[in-house]
């Protein structure tokens, strides 16, 4: 699937070709802290199939395994734009779906790190809703 996209400032567009069976939501610690909520969604997408311009800015941070993941974001708005290997050369982005233009077609198929995810994460459906920004 052909999908775009970028920040929220437009200083870093993409775009790239996704497979949506591979759509996942990270709820790690790591992934809740650098997004500021509840949990992450990403797809995958190899080097080949991404194509980015604009200034990334890049926060490498080493996970519980041992693991270090490059962060890539906007550094004049802060959007968090992918992840991958902290290699000279990597060849697979964790992108993500916030990002993605086509966001609303690309619901994730699987889950990962559920042993730290939110305990009301999977009960929202009853909470009260509203189209647009809530009334205090």
């Amino acid at each position: 699937m052909h999908v775009d996209g970028g920040c929220h400032c437009g200083n870093i567009k993409f775009e790239a070709e996704v497979d949506p069976a591979l759509v996942n939501i990270c709820h790690c610690t790591d992934c809740q802290q650098l997004t500021g909520t509840a949990y992450r969604v990403n797809v995958r997408v190899k080097k080949q199939d991404i194509k980015l311009t604009g200034n990334v800015k890049h926060y490498v941070k080493t996970a519980e395994s041992g693991a270090r993941r490059k962060q890539g974001f906007c550094p004049e708005c802060g959007t968090p734009v992918y992840s991958t290997t902290d290699d000279a050369d990597p060849q697979v982005f964790g992108l993500r779906v916030g990002t993605v233009r086509q966001r609303a077609l690309l619901p994730p198929k699987q889950q990962g790190w559920c042993r730290s995810a939110m305990p009301w994460v999977q009960n929202i459906d009853a909470l009260p809703k509203t189209a647009t920004q809530l009334q205090r």
